[in-house]
């Protein structure tokens, strides 16, 4: 590292650290997206495949993050051994063509692996991404072209079709049943984005469907959404309830001179409401969606989208759901801090994003960024303000209490002293633990699982190796079970003289 950035990031370091040293929550979503049409992933085999995704997971573990969200499903293709669509063109250059080995199989295994969750990033609507390339033999539109249609070079499912919205859910249903996910997660595109000089060709759906219904063509095209976004969630949660459900939309929910009420933000961008047909207050306020991730890309101070007022504007409007912050990693490097020119936006960033209490996590892009480090963003994640680990929010709000390990005890082993204990009795399918939570106070410590510096470990085992201490010390410790909501059980503790 060269002296003039040592210098920066220390000049950097004494502007945060008073800040992210109050800022160490126990409960934290701190996700990345890792997206697939870049080609990254073109023409490996699997083991090419599993050693450059493994590198990537040990870095993001390294800097904290506790969730990934990849994409499976770019246009109406697979990164899986799907029932219904064709292999992406992504992995091979060919749609349709196999790998031969399962992406999101392995990406599931060793995100697991490093304590993280997995979310299945799927695009619901868009079909193809340029009407130039090929569609293979299996590909949706080969079997019923008549549920498409092309707008902006692309091609989409035609939301006004009720067969759509079975056939969108009939796919999520084959991921949460074959798959162990953790959550489906779906990004802002919705209706396509609005291209001047261009309609969205679905008036013949509107008179058979919108019409009768006594809507007006833009409340239409919201039920349509609407319906989809419902159903998506009532067949995740009939499956598997510990699935999670999140929706990143576009960060601008309505410019409030656009609107008749002036709900809206003090902005003047494309909206989600007007434009993309995409209602997310109302998915919110009917708790359609377990989490948001409105996508706030925008620099501090920016004309039409200043973060800081979306930021306080979503903050307003979570409707006691899970609301996280999507922060664009390269914008924020090269933005200059308002307040301290000598810094870039990351740090006021994240400190307007954690200053609000309904706001319970960040979520960057993309992670191929990230791993980067412009500006020093992934140092700052690893260094400062995720250097103790958090466990994910609970999902939903009204879960399952996780139970008790029994019979903890200390047992010493040739290889020193290990903790033994039983698992908790399983009773549904959610009572299966996820992990098991290792805390270490001293003797004369008050037990406080709030403080995240006191995890010492997470493991899988029913057992944890306990590690040298110079000198002779007594220790408590604390296990506590997890389970699929993450909801933690209550304390089992061991106080051990080593």
């Amino acid at each position: 590292m060269s002296h003039l950035r040592l210098l920066f990031l220390s000049l950097l370091l004494i502007v945060i650290l008073p800040i992210a040293a109050q800022m160490a929550p126990k409960r934290d979503f701190r996700g990345v997206w890792i997206h697939t049409l870049n080609n990254d992933y073109k023409g490996m085999n699997e083991i090419r495949f599993r050693e450059y995704i493994t590198g990537q997971l040990d870095l993001f573990r390294d800097a904290g993050i506790n969730a990934v969200l990849f994409q499976v499903r770019p246009e109406a293709d697979a990164l899986y051994n799907s029932s219904y669509e064709p292999w992406s063109r992504f992995l091979t250059g060919t749609q349709g063509e196999d790998p031969g080995y399962d992406p999101m199989a392995i990406m599931i295994e060793e995100c697991h692996r490093r304590f993280m969750e997995f979310h299945a990033w799927v695009n619901p609507y868009r079909a193809q991404l340029n009407t130039s390339t090929r569609l293979a033999a299996k590909h949706p539109y080969h079997r019923h072209p008549e549920w498409f249609f092309q707008y902006d070079n692309k091609l989409f499912f035609n939301p006004g079709i009720p067969e759509c919205r079975t056939y969108i859910n009939l796919v999520i249903a084959d991921i949460v049943q074959r798959y162990d996910v953790d959550g489906i997660h779906m990004d802002d595109y919705f209706y396509p984005y609005p291209v001047s000089g261009q309609t969205i060709p679905d008036e013949k759906e509107y008179a058979e469907h919108g019409q009768p219904k006594g809507l007006g063509i833009g409340d239409w095209r919201r039920y349509n959404v609407n319906m989809l976004v419902q159903e998506v969630q009532e067949t995740i949660h009939t499956i598997k309830p510990f699935v999670k459900f999140g929706i990143s939309p576009f960060g601008i929910y309505r410019n409030a001179k656009n609107a008749p009420d002036g709900f809206g933000s003090d902005t003047n961008g494309l909206q989600n409401y007007d434009e993309l047909y995409a209602d997310i207050l109302l998915w919110l306020r009917y708790g359609w969606v377990d989490y948001i991730i409105p996508q706030l890309y925008w620099e501090i101070g920016h004309k039409s989208a200043d973060y800081e007022t979306l930021v306080k504007w979503w903050a307003n409007c979570s409707y006691n759901r899970h609301l996280f912050i999507g922060q664009d990693v390269d914008r924020s490097a090269k933005a200059t801090d308002p307040v301290n020119p000598s810094i870039n936006q990351f740090p006021r960033k994240m400190m307007l994003a954690q200053s609000q209490p309904t706001i319970g996590g960040n979520c960057f892009w993309s992670g191929k960024v990230l791993l980067e480090n412009p500006g020093n963003v992934f140092t700052l994640l690893e260094r400062y303000y995720y250097r103790t680990p958090a466990l994910p929010p609970v999902y939903p709000e009204a879960s399952a209490k996780a139970e008790k390990v029994k019979s903890l005890k200390a047992v010493w082993t040739e290889d020193g002293y290990i903790l033994l204990w039983n698992s908790p009795k399983l009773k549904r399918l959610w009572d299966v633990p996820r992990f098991y939570c290792i805390y270490r106070f001293t003797k004369d410590e008050k037990i406080n699982l709030n403080d995240p510096s006191k995890i010492v470990a997470r493991t899988r085992n029913v057992y944890y190796k306990l590690p040298y201490v110079n000198g002779s010390s007594s220790f408590k410790y604390v296990v506590t079970t997890i389970n699929r909501f993450n909801s933690e059980s209550a304390a089992s503790s061991k106080t051990v003289k080593l």
